[in-house]
């Protein structure tokens, strides 16, 4: 169900504008005020306002609907303090202690841990390292023409490390626009994430000994690579990840109990304006 009524209008020789007007969300008669999904949406943030607008609408009807059944079911419970020592209001606690006695969590057993470590072994291998030099032309990449110019000063650093490659790091420390260059161009080890996208993707597709054979480009400017070594991932034995599997897969069992749970409540409320059926239900904080 949509959350906001789109409507729009034009400024004399503007674009268009968009303009939402929200729909009445209520849970068994109860409304929930706009001015509370609007505080609401600051813990969804989105760079679209009104996919924060639709999460925090659902968030707070889920809430609604299980306050709801925690009074009906005269449920009291004390607060407790996490420890980041933030204490829960006694509403929370009531719908925290209706979770746990309403949920049939099913317990994962030690072969469905190991079930899930052989079918998802790639996420339980040590990424791969790379020992790797290079020499850097620099230039903002918004100077047009600086940039051009520093990918023909790497093409002819390439020209000349392809008639002898045994000049790369003379080359770097004469011509590097980075402190590398007093080492060699070194990098020493890196890893996922130490370098920007374009740089990593090059890395990956060199063997150890070449060089790359065209300027890589990045917004810092036009690169010559070379990879020494590459260390390959290993695989962290099932022991090692085991807690985790267990943590994971507990957490899961427990999302999907909690969105069939709160699917059988809506399915017996009346509410308007937010869809809270099995295929959409969220996680319940």
């Amino acid at each position: 169900m949509t959350i906001a009524e789109q409507k729009s209008d034009q400024k004399p020789g503007g674009s268009p504008r968009r303009r939402f007007a929200p729909v009445k969300v209520t849970v068994n008669g109860v409304e929930i005020p706009a001015s509370a999904i609007a505080r609401e949406a600051q813990n969804h943030p989105s760079g679209d306002p009104d996919i924060a607008w639709n999460q925090a609408v659902r968030a707070l009807a889920i809430r609604e609907l299980l306050r709801q059944e925690a009074e009906r079911l005269d449920i009291v419970a004390e607060p407790l303090t996490d420890e980041d020592g933030r204490r829960e209001t006694a509403e929370e606690a009531a719908q925290r202690v209706l979770l746990e006695r309403e949920l049939v969590l099913p317990v994962p057993d030690e072969e469905s841990y190991r079930r899930y470590y052989r079918q998802n072994e790639a996420r339980f291998r040590s990424p791969a390292l790379y020992e790797a030099a290079h020499i850097l032309f620099a230039a903002d990449s918004r100077d047009t023409a600086a940039y051009a110019g520093a990918v023909e000063k790497a093409r002819a650093a390439i020209a000349e490390l392809q008639a002898a490659p045994d000049r790369f790091s003379e080359i770097a420390k004469g011509l590097s626009d980075c402190p590398s260059g007093a080492v060699g161009g070194s990098l020493g080890q890196i890893g996922p994430g130490d370098t920007t996208p374009a740089f990593e993707a090059a890395l990956i597709h060199l063997e150890p000994g070449e060089t790359t054979e065209e300027p890589v480009e990045t917004p810092y400017g036009a690169h010559v690579i070379r990879l020494d070594r590459r260390i390959d991932g290993r695989t962290v034995p099932f022991e090692a990840v085991r807690e985790k599997i267990a943590d994971y897969l507990a957490e899961s069992v427990w999302r999907r109990a909690a969105a069939q749970y709160v699917s059988i409540l809506a399915g017996r409320a009346s509410i308007t304006g937010v869809d809270l059926g099995a295929s959409a239900t969220p996680l319940v904080q």
